[in-house]
């Protein structure tokens, strides 16, 4: 079963959405499946495959920022991975006890991030003739 949401993703990758949104949309359903186990902490099959998926999607960006292709800063990289890396040990916490407030920081990390990547990026300025430093008659008046 995890091969078949692993393939489903890969497959959503490759939609017409630009990556970030596809990203964000993963994020937004994993926040989604663990708010809703959250309240069904009784029903530990469904509060088990909401973790289960976080899990794998926290897998699969673990795999995306260790590929040598991967072009983030390495200290975006590695801020990446320590948070992965506390994920896992909330996800066991959770998994080894179904008390829905271990849920609750899976939960606000998925829709940050998900909010974050919906964030355009600012374009960085580029040097005009009005807003470039180097004029050829620069005022110095302050």
């Amino acid at each position: 079963m995890s091969q078949d949401k692993l393939q489903a993703y890969a497959q959503t990758q490759k939609s017409a959405l630009p990556p970030r949104e596809v990203e964000a949309m993963a994020f937004t359903k994993a926040a989604l499946m663990l708010d809703e186990a959250k309240g069904q902490t009784e029903d530990y099959d469904t509060y088990a495959a909401a973790l289960k998926f976080n899990q794998l999607l926290w897998t699969i960006i673990q795999a995306d920022i260790v590929d040598t292709a991967n072009k983030l800063p390495p200290q975006l990289k590695a801020n990446i991975l320590s948070l992965s890396i506390f994920v896992d040990k909330q996800t066991v916490k959770a998994l080894s006890d179904t008390n829905g407030d271990h849920l609750d920081s899976l939960i606000d990390i998925n829709k940050n991030l998900a909010e974050g990547l919906l964030t355009k990026p600012a374009k960085q300025e580029q040097p005009t003739p009005e807003n470039s430093t180097t004029k050829r008659n620069p005022d110095i008046s302050v």
